[in-house]
C-alpha cells in the first residue's frame, strides 16, 4: 500500500512541475534587435499581425501537438488546443491568414530558430539553446 501511496505522489509531482513548466518565446541570436510584448506575441500566434510594432515581418514557428504547444497557447491566449484548432481554421478558411510553421520535433524547432534571422518561436525554458535569445518569458 504504500509503495502506491507512494507512486501516486510521485507521478502527482511530476505532471505538476511539467504543468509549471517556464515557456519562452525565442528568436535567433541573429536576427537584429526584437523587442516582443505579450501583447504583440498573441497578435502574431493569432493571425492578426505578421510584423512587429517597428513593421520587420517575421515567420512563426509552432511546435508538433503536445503539452508545451497547449501550454504556450493558454498561457499567451487563454484558449485551449480545441478552441485554436477551431480558431485556425475559421481564419485558414476564410483566407485572412496561414498558421505558424510546425516544426516535426523540438530539435527541428530548435534548429529553425537558432539558423534563420526574423524568425519567432517558443520553447520550454530548458530547451532553449546559447543560439537563441528569450523575447518574453510565459511563466
Amino acid at each position: 500500500m504504500r509503495s502506491i501511496h507512494a507512486l501516486l505522489i510521485g507521478i502527482l509531482l511530476a505532471c505538476s512541475s511539467a504543468a509549471r513548466a517556464e515557456v519562452v518565446v525565442v528568436t535567433s541570436t541573429r536576427s537584429g534587435p526584437i523587442e516582443l510584448s505579450r501583447e504583440q506575441a498573441e497578435k502574431l500566434y493569432l493571425g492578426r499581425s505578421t510584423t512587429l510594432g517597428d513593421g520587420t515581418p517575421v515567420n512563426l514557428v509552432d511546435l508538433p501537438n503536445g503539452s508545451t504547444r497547449d501550454e504556450f497557447y493558454a498561457k499567451l491566449t487563454g484558449k485551449n488546443p480545441t478552441q485554436i484548432q477551431a480558431y485556425w481554421s475559421r481564419i485558414v478558411f476564410t483566407g485572412r491568414a496561414s498558421p505558424p510553421k510546425e516544426a516535426g520535433s523540438i530539435a527541428e524547432a530548435r534548429q529553425w530558430l537558432a539558423d534563420t534571422p526574423n524568425i519567432i518561436g517558443y520553447l520550454e525554458r530548458n530547451d532553449a539553446t546559447p543560439g537563441l535569445r528569450i523575447l518574453l518569458r510565459l511563466p
